[in-house]
């Protein structure tokens, strides 16, 4: 569905919590949205029957699946034969970077996302990435998405040659889980067709792992029914 404003952006789109929330964000504030998804080769791969079977409710413009062969490299549980660490503590003050963490993933995500968006001519790209209930990965702090903003626009023709900077907005950025719960039940998300789980058995999920725990804290938090369906 069009919008007749023709202002664009690309959505990075997991068919997850995060992701499906941003995604109605972009369409309230008048985004026309393209929808990018990937098969890198991850274990949970119902998040893309998640991400494909949104999309099309929600309407978007275009849903663009890219394959992307990240579990030739692997070095994650979610892409290698790495177990899912299940039942951790989310509250400690560790710096350690879980397993669960894909090597450079959304670099390469942005970057693909970037390539698109010069191709649509739209100035926009959004990520579910959050620094306050995540798991711990460098890729979803402040500092990586200022870093990236200027890279963006460094190296390529929109960014040099564009009469708008190139801009990839964070709107979860600063948000607990419950905080963004919240926001996405009051533009009618339905958090029954998203996936979150890092270690799913069918469409079941496990309850265990980080995601999982974080998903049902912030339910909780938020005073809202948790939706999911869990083994």
């Amino acid at each position: 569905m069009t919008n007749t404003t023709d202002k664009k952006a690309v959505i990075l789109f997991s068919g997850g919590l995060d992701s499906t929330t941003v995604l109605a964000i972009a369409q309230k504030a008048g985004y026309t949205c393209y929808c990018l998804s990937f098969q890198y080769g991850q274990k949970q791969t119902i998040e893309l029957e998640k991400a494909r079977l949104l999309a099309t409710e929600r309407n978007v413009e275009k849903h663009l699946v890219l394959n992307l062969d990240l579990d030739k490299i692997g070095g994650s549980a979610l892409t290698d034969s790495i177990e899912v660490p299940k039942d951790r503590s989310l509250d400690d003050d560790s710096n350690e970077i879980p397993v669960t963490y894909v090597p450079a993933r959304n670099s390469i995500f942005l970057s693909h996302a970037v390539a698109w968006a010069e191709v649509l001519g739209a100035t926009d790209i959004f990520i579910g990435i959050n620094a306050v209930d995540y798991s711990g990965y460098p890729d979803c702090r402040p500092e990586f998405l200022e870093a990236f903003n200027v890279m963006a626009n460094l190296g390529t023709r929109a960014g040099v040659e564009g009469e708008k900077k190139l801009s990839v907005q964070a709107p979860l950025l600063t948000m607990s889980k419950a905080e963004i719960i919240q926001a996405g039940t009051a533009l009618g998300v339905d958090y029954a067709k998203t996936h979150s789980c890092y270690d799913p058995v069918g469409e079941k999920a496990c309850k265990r792992c980080d995601a999982c725990i974080l998903r049902i804290r912030g339910f909780a938090e938020a005073g809202i029914t948790d939706p999911t369906c869990y083994g």
